[in-house]
Formats: structure tokens, C-alpha cells, sequence
């Protein structure tokens, strides 16, 4: 190994050095010989020790457990800062007794599949979905059910769907009339329904991804009614956050999203996004999409809840949407999420509820729940 520059000598120099060198060395101890020797055995004991603790270390590492999506949070955390997970890990999400599933178990006990049914789905907290458009049923549905989660200690998710010509007048057609006086007056009885009570509102999915069937007036309306309604929880319903609905990631682009999220008002009375609504795509792939919306948005503040209840499976092929066969349940609802950004994987989409195809779009179909729950139908 090279360890510094040589002068360049002849034969005859190097015989009368080696010459003087060996008459030296006998004409005294070896004393630098034993130094240098005891250093060296002083820098190998160094060296075995360090290697030794790398090893120790080493082992350690691999034996460990992965720390909970370590590996996802540096892949997807975003060049933008983003807020840790608003709610604590330990938040405990609202089971209603009336959701589908578990009317649907007590009114057929003896059947097979009701203990699959009840204990993968009816027990699991789930979104409850408020559609009618009868504002006095609206108000009293969301006040009962807001009271009966803050007695359980419980945050209840509720999920606003009553905006006109929801879903392109395709499955899930209907609404509250017009985008104007009726939507603000089925806003105003929803509101009050909460009223002081904790809650998380998922407002309108599919109203900003579903545009393309709406005239500019009409997209106007729509981004002005969104606007309405997320401002109107925000000052009568303190205590709620508002996830506007942001399609999903195999439908808008992120910056598309994003700019219609800013015309629905986002930027001023939001506070996150909800993505993968009553889709089947991959968790991670949702997460990615989200936070490339917040991206875009450069809000911070905002965050992210993923819909995990039917994505177990992941998408089909043909990324089919309504109820496709082979889906299975997904992800338990939870906020110990792990994900700065990322505030709760939840079930918003209630398993067993057809989407239009299997039947009519919410109605629940045992059969179907009972495939999502990985339970052969044989």
C-alpha cells in the first residue's frame, strides 16, 4: 500500500544502507521493535472489539421487528412538511349497532354466515352514510347517533351524501334537489344534528371528481355548495373535522384534485382529504395519492383518511368499481397510522352494501359480505 513518497536509489546505496541498518540493530535492544509491537496488539484488540460490537449490532437489526411502516413513511413522506396524525393512536372509532351488517345479523341469527358476518363486519366501526332527504329525519339520525358515540367515548364518522346529481346520475343518482336553497337547508339540518359533538364528516364523495357531467354554471354551484357546507360545520359544528372527498387514485391527477379541492374552499374551511371511497384500490397507492394532493395543495395543516373497508385484495385487473368478485375486507379502522399526514385508515364504505351492480347501490347482500370476509361460499 502506498504510505508516502520514496527518493529513487541505486543498488550500491541500497547495500550500504541494509549494511547500517543491520549493524545497528545489533549494536542496540530492540526497543522500538517491542513498542511498535505492543501498539499493534493495542490496535487489533481495537479493531476486534469494534468489529465485534458492528456484528452485535448487526444482529440486533435483523432480529428486531420492523418498526410500523417505517419503511412506507420514508418512501412516501412528502417533500413538503406535513403534520403528524391529528388524532391520537389510541382513538377508538364509533361501531354503530344499526349498521347494516348487524341489523342483518339479528334479523337472521341461524344463518351460516351470520357469526363470519357479525364478527369481521357488524362489530367493526364503520361510517354511517346520511342520504335521506327529509331534513327533520337528517337531523334527528345525526344527533342520535353523535350522542350515542360521546356516551361510548367513541368519535363517530359520518359521511354527508345528499348533494345534487351526486354520482353523474349513475348508481347512486339522487340528492337534494338543487346545489343552492335545498342543499344549504339539508346542510343546516345536518349541522345542528351534530351540533357540539366530536365527529369526523367525509363531505360528498365523488362531488369534485364527478364533474364532467356538469355545465360551468352548474360546476359553480357545486364548488359554492361544498364551500357552504364545510364552512357551516366548521362555525355551528366546532368539534368536527371536515375530509372533503378526493376521488381516489386511479381517476383525477393530483394537481386537478387539488385545484377543485381550492375552488370547494378548502384552503379555508377544510381540514384533510378522504381518498379510496368506496373503491378497492391499495393502500399504499392511496396514501401516495393523498399525500401527492396535499402536495400540491401546500397546506400542511391538512391531512389524510384512506378507505381501507373493501381493498384487502386490492383492485381488479380492470380496476373494475362496482362490486367487482374476488375483493376482500381491508385494513381495520384505526388512527395509529404511523404516516405523518396520514390521520386514519377507515371503513367509509360499508361492507356488504352493494354498489349498483349485485343490487340496487346500498342495499346489503349477505352473499357478497360473506366473500369480503375471505369465507369460502361453498
Amino acid at each position: 500500500m502506498f504510505t508516502g513518497f520514496t527518493r529513487f536509489t541505486g543498488p550500491r546505496d541500497r547495500a550500504d544502507r541494509a549494511d547500517r541498518a543491520d549493524r545497528a540493530d545489533r549494536a542496540r535492544p530492540p526497543a522500538r521493535s517491542r513498542r511498535t509491537a505492543w501498539l499493534s496488539a493495542q490496535v487489533l484488540v481495537l479493531v476486534l472489539v469494534a468489529e465485534a460490537v458492528m456484528a452485535a449490532t448487526t444482529v440486533r437489526t435483523l432480529l428486531a421487528p420492523p418498526a410500523p411502516h417505517a419503511a412506507v413513511t420514508h418512501a412516501l413522506e412528502p417533500p413538503l412538511s406535513v403534520s403528524k396524525p391529528f388524532y391520537p393512536a389510541t382513538t377508538r372509532f364509533y361501531t354503530d349497532p344499526h349498521n347494516p351488517a348487524a341489523s342483518w345479523v339479528r334479523a337472521h341469527p341461524r344463518d351460516r354466515r351470520a357469526a363470519a358476518i357479525r364478527r369481521r363486519i357488524a362489530d367493526q366501526p364503520q361510517a354511517a352514510w346520511f342520504t335521506q332527504t327529509n331534513e327533520s329525519l337528517v337531523e334527528e339520525q345525526a344527533r342520535g347517533l353523535v350522542g350515542a358515540a360521546a356516551a361510548q367515548r367513541r368519535l363517530p364518522v359520518l359521511v354527508a351524501y345528499a348533494i345534487p346529481q351526486r354520482d353523474c346520475e349513475q348508481y347512486s343518482s339522487g340528492g337534494s334537489g338543487d346545489a343552492g336553497v335545498a342543499y344549504r337547508r339539508w346542510i343546516d339540518a345536518f349541522t345542528r344534528g351534530i351540533g357540539d359533538r366530536p365527529a369526523l364528516v367525509v363531505l360528498e364523495p365523488d362531488a369534485l371528481a364527478h364533474l364532467g357531467c356538469l355545465r360551468k354554471r352548474q360546476r359553480a354551484e357545486r364548488f359554492a355548495a361544498l364551500a357552504y357546507a364545510a364552512r357551516t360545520l366548521r362555525e355551528r359544528a366546532p368539534r368536527t373535522r371536515v375530509y372533503y372527498d378526493a376521488g381516489n387514485s386511479g381517476w383525477q391527477p393530483a394537481r386537478t384534485m387539488a385545484g377543485r379541492l381550492r375552488h370547494a374552499g378548502i384552503d379555508r374551511y377544510g381540514d384533510g382529504i378522504a381518498v379510496n371511497v368506496s373503491n378497492f384500490n391499495a393502500t399504499g397507492d392511496e396514501v401516495r395519492y393523498g399525500l401527492s394532493v396535499l402536495r400540491e395543495l401546500r397546506r400542511p395543516r391538512l391531512g389524510v383518511v384512506v378507505d381501507t373497508s373493501r381493498n384487502g385484495a386490492g383492485p381488479t385487473h380492470k380496476h373494475q368499481f362496482c362490486d367487482p368478485p374476488g375483493r376482500r375486507l381491508g385494513r381495520a379502522p384505526t388512527a395509529a397510522t404511523g404516516i405523518p399526514g396520514l390521520d386514519a385508515f377507515l371503513w367509509i364504505k360499508q361492507p356488504g352494501q352493494a354498489d349498483g351492480c349485485a343490487a340496487g347501490a346500498g342495499v346489503f347482500v349477505p352473499g357478497y359480505a360473506y366473500r369480503l370476509t375471505g369465507r369460502p361460499t361453498g
